[in-house]
């Protein structure tokens, strides 16, 4: 019997796990209760890592689709298939014709993020989209023009705050999110031990709700009017107090003019939050000893996402809580940070516009609430080939029912991907990938988000019978540049090595005969902010502690002036958009938001057992006060309508939401003929986003509103 500790891949959470084998099959997945990070932590979803390793239905071989039909081949002749149709669109309608767009998964994978972009830049195209935009891009908009960086986001210093205040965030399910926790729960707990306050804010009462002190069932896509009637309390009381941050920050007087329509009895009649209860939360918020706001993905998911975004770290900044102990801080990883190295340019969006509705770039990516507009769109740019990677926009994404129609007009798909989902079924070509067991494992991008300073490797536990991800990138790369199917991986490796080493200001060979992730790993880790290499961190297999937030102002800061920006133009000037709200109080229409479930990950965990067994999760959540009066009964059907089409779902009557809300969860929606799937189409559920609006974005960043969709419900 073989054991092995390994980092969990399968959220934002970083758990430690400890996984035994007999042969290649996985016999047990626990806790590692050494993990410096997580003590013993796990979640049903790593518990899972070896029903996913085992999952039948896990593609092992390359598909290419043949008069309708996939047809398992070799590897060569896959990536023929792709040498002799990809480069062919780009050369005949330019780089633009040739779209990609990356999945949630792709943010746990190391390959893809040491990788991708060698690829991506290959590709030179400008029609990029990630799930960011049905997703987190407000935050790093806002951060962005806040701090000078799209990645320099402050996250809650949970081990040490006071007072918690947390906005469409549910993290005893979701483990995390732009806050990279294990154990949330515990975390929490401990706030409430130490005399803290945990106080959230969203239209149901979450799991998280539950084990708070305080919860205020807001409407949905009101936040920003509430967060502004907060800092309009803590301006009009004289609870201002920016600390030591006085000396590093601009804006706080034209933040002060701009709060002024917000007063808390303007908001109320309109957040459905009392103008006595926002006044007592802000006065408890300043005057707490450590305190911090935190707004997730409720809040990021809305018509003022980007506007929502800004004001948590404005209180954070007005109450001195930004950059100190308790507050919201900045994390120091170990490797991969732009704003440990000196060399981040100013952030800004807008570099270029989508053709056909003219939305703006952000982060280097745009709105793929929009893609399907491109696809259908005849003229000069429009794009005729797609590559997908490890995502699953035709349940995801907005309008998802129009994007599915859309992709068999393609001249070519091409897809990474361990399943044949609901996308990737368009394909003409899907290369599959190792399981997590397989390969190696480095969080670069979460430990950037991560409530403590930690750092672990994890080596591939197992062979993989499939060529290892970052190799399959760089035969891609070879194909787009013009070197066939069959170019030097090898080679490849060497130069992105070397390019990595060059931005570092270090020679490659430092890292000895290291190649693939393993040398880039080792040079990043050299070039990182602690004296740290690869081999550190392959000694010591439970992970290295490196130490609790520090303050980091203003070294962390890269905006133009050097310091916070805290009324940046292309923020501020939305918010005439956000005032006009005071003037439009509730029309009395049902509105439709989404939910998180601890068991399921987006739409790519439907397929194991473990994680589906039990009662049906995918219902649509209605008032006991809507349902009397809309005749629906608990357990029955229910036909759920918006601009974009109409879904049918089971009804489950629970008082978790207020009134005017129902709730459906994302992600689900297996019943579309040609996935290969089976225990997902067994737990088919339906697909809410085919209710989301992709006319529907927060106007800033472009990201589709997922929370606050008008609905029509009747019983089925």
């Amino acid at each position: 019997m073989a054991m092995a500790h390994v980092t969990c891949p399968l959220c934002e959470a970083t758990c430690g796990l400890e996984v035994t084998f007999d042969g290649a099959g996985v016999t047990s997945v626990r806790g590692d209760s050494e993990d410096v990070f997580s003590r013993g932590y796990v979640c049903p979803k790593g518990a899972s890592l070896g029903a996913l390793h085992n999952d039948p239905d896990r593609l092992r071989t390359p598909l290419v689709k043949r008069g309708g039909s996939f047809t398992e081949v070799s590897w060569d002749e896959a990536f023929a298939e792709i040498d002799a149709r990809l480069p062919a669109v780009a050369a005949e309608h330019g780089r633009d014709s040739v779209a990609v767009y990356v999945g949630n998964p792709a943010a746990h994978n190391l390959a893809v993020a040491l990788y991708g972009r060698a690829f991506f830049k290959a590709l030179g195209t400008r029609n990029f989209y990630t799930a960011g935009s049905v997703d987190q891009l407000p935050k790093h908009y806002s951060s962005g023009y806040l701090f000078g960086g799209g990645f320099t986001i402050p996250v809650p210093d949970l081990d040490r705050t006071g007072h918690l205040l947390m906005l469409g965030a549910n993290p005893l399910v979701s483990n995390g999110s732009l806050m990279t926790a294990a154990d949330v729960r515990g975390r929490l707990r401990a706030i409430r031990q130490r005399g803290g306050k945990v106080v959230v804010v969203d239209p149901r009462r979450t799991r998280t709700a539950e084990v708070a002190d305080e919860h205020h069932a807001i409407r949905p896509g009101t936040d920003a009017l509430l967060l502004f009637a907060l800092v309009h309390t803590l301006f009009a009381e004289d609870l201002v107090s920016l600390g030591r941050l006085a000396d590093h920050v601009n804006g706080a007087a034209e933040v002060r003019t701009l709060a002024e329509p917000f007063a808390p009895e303007a908001v109320a009649p309109v957040t459905g939050v009392a103008a006595a209860e926002i006044r007592r939360m802000a006065r408890e918020l300043a005057a707490a000893e450590r305190a911090v706001v935190y707004g997730r993905i409720g809040t990021t998911t809305q018509a003022f996402g980007t506007l929502t975004s800004w004001l948590v770290d404005v209180l954070n900044v007005l109450t001195g809580n930004l950059d100190a102990e308790g507050g919201a801080m900045f994390p120091l990883a170990a490797a991969g940070q732009l704003n440990s190295s000196g060399a981040q340019r100013p952030f800004t969006a807008g570099r270029w516009r989508t053709r056909v509705r003219g939305l703006p770039e952000v982060f280097g990516e745009v709105p793929v609430a929009t893609l399907a507009d491109e696809i259908e769109t005849p003229g000069d740019g429009q794009v005729r080939a797609l590559v997908t990677i490890a995502g699953n926009p035709c349940l995801s994404t907005p309008n998802a029912g129009r994007l599915a129609n859309a992709l068999p007009q393609l001249d070519f798909m091409l897809s990474l991907d361990i399943y044949l989902n609901e996308t990737t079924r368009h394909a003409d070509v899907i290369l599959p990938g190792p399981t997590p067991l397989e390969r190696a494992h480095y969080d670069t991008a979460l430990y950037q988000l991560a409530v403590r300073n930690v750092a672990n490797w994890t080596p591939a536990a197992l062979s993989s019978p499939v060529p290892q991800e970052w190799e399959t990138l760089l035969r891609l790369t070879g194909i787009v540049t013009g070197q066939g199917p069959n170019a030097d991986v090898a080679a490849l490796d060497a130069f992105v090595a070397a390019d990595v080493a060059r931005r570092s200001g270090l020679d490659v060979a430092v890292a000895g005969e290291r190649t693939g992730p393993e040398r880039i790993m080792d040079l990043m880790l050299r070039a990182g902010p602690y004296d740290l290499t690869l081999a550190d961190l392959e000694a010591a297999p439970h992970g290295v502690d490196l130490g609790p937030l520090r303050p980091r102002i203003p070294e962390v800061l890269s905006t133009p002036s050097g310091r916070i920006e805290l009324a940046p133009e292309a923020i501020t000037g939305d918010v005439p958009r956000l005032a006009a709200e005071l003037t439009r109080p509730p029309n009395g229409r049902l509105v439709l938001i989404g939910r998180r479930q601890l068991s399921s990950n987006n739409s790519w965990m439907h397929n194991l057992e473990p994680l589906v067994r039990g009662k049906n999760r995918c219902t649509v959540q209605v008032h006991p006060d809507d349902a009397g009066r809309l005749g629906l009964r608990d357990g029955g059907q229910a036909k759920v309508t918006a601009r974009t089409g109409t879904i049918e779902v089971p009804v489950e009557v629970t008082d978790e939401v207020r009134p005017g809300v129902v709730s459906i969860p994302h992600g689900w929606g297996h019943d579309v003929e040609g996935v290969r799937a089976a225990v997902a189409r067994a737990h088919a559920g339906a697909n809410s986003n085919v209710l989301a609006d992709e006319l529907l974005l927060d106007a800033l960043s472009g990201t589709a509103v997922l929370n606050g969709i008008p609905v029509e419900v009747v019983p089925a």
